[in-house]
């Protein structure tokens, strides 16, 4: 769990921020996890959040990010999406915990098995679950190795779409924010993505980030 008080956050680096969750999530995957003295951090929190990162990620229920990075109250300004897509609200909230909550890191996290990236393999429409679809299947566009079985039955077209997703959200991120650009530019935050393994409880950080 990273430490307080504020002024350390103030301090961290991008890549502080990301050494912080690498340790967070060796001690989950390995069920090392710290204590937490819940009520001491609601107290602290109270009047003020000051997250160190801010995480666009899946709804899954099984990939709460404060657990996977063995984070607490107040660490992680969490925005969760099902497939983890880049949506314009999703993008005004990375906008909000970095430049006025002080977020040093913006972290697009998406996970084996996703659903929301199979029902875009799969073109499948239902209500407003197209809107979600519609933004991932540029992934399923992007994804040229694979010519048979595209489809959720493929559990390799689906890694390889999922990986390709977060890397298609990240872009989208920075394309569609001058002022995270900006922050990026500055040094003040950088970008990056990764994949949380449901089986094993490992989060593998992909070799595109940007700003680091």
């Amino acid at each position: 769990m990273y430490k307080h008080p504020l002024l350390d956050r103030d301090k961290m680096t991008p890549q502080q921020a990301l050494d912080v969750l690498i340790e967070g999530n060796h001690r989950f995957a390995n069920n090392l996890t710290t204590n937490k003295d819940l009520h001491n951090l609601v107290m602290m929190a109270k009047e003020k959040q000051h997250p160190f990162v801010s995480m666009l990620s899946c709804s899954d229920s099984r990939a709460p990010v404060e657990m996977v990075f063995d984070q607490a109250l107040g660490d992680v300004f969490s925005v969760r999406l099902a497939g983890n897509i880049a949506s314009d609200k999703a993008i005004g909230s990375l906008e909000f915990g970095c430049k006025y909550l002080g977020s040093k890191l913006i972290v697009v996290l998406g996970h084996t098995g996703c659903g929301a990236v199979k029902a875009a393999c799969d073109d499948f429409k239902d209500g407003h679950i197209g809107e979600i679809t519609n933004l991932i299947k540029p992934a399923v566009r992007l994804e040229k190795s694979i010519l048979q079985d595209r489809n959720s039955d493929n559990a390799d077209f689906v890694q390889r779409v999922c990986e390709l997703s977060v890397q298609v959200q990240m872009d989208e991120i920075l394309h569609s924010s001058e002022m995270l650009q900006d922050m990026v530019a500055g040094k003040q935050i950088a970008v990056v993505g990764g994949i949380y393994d449901l089986v094993s409880g490992d989060v593998r950080f992909m070799p595109n980030a940007v700003g680091l």
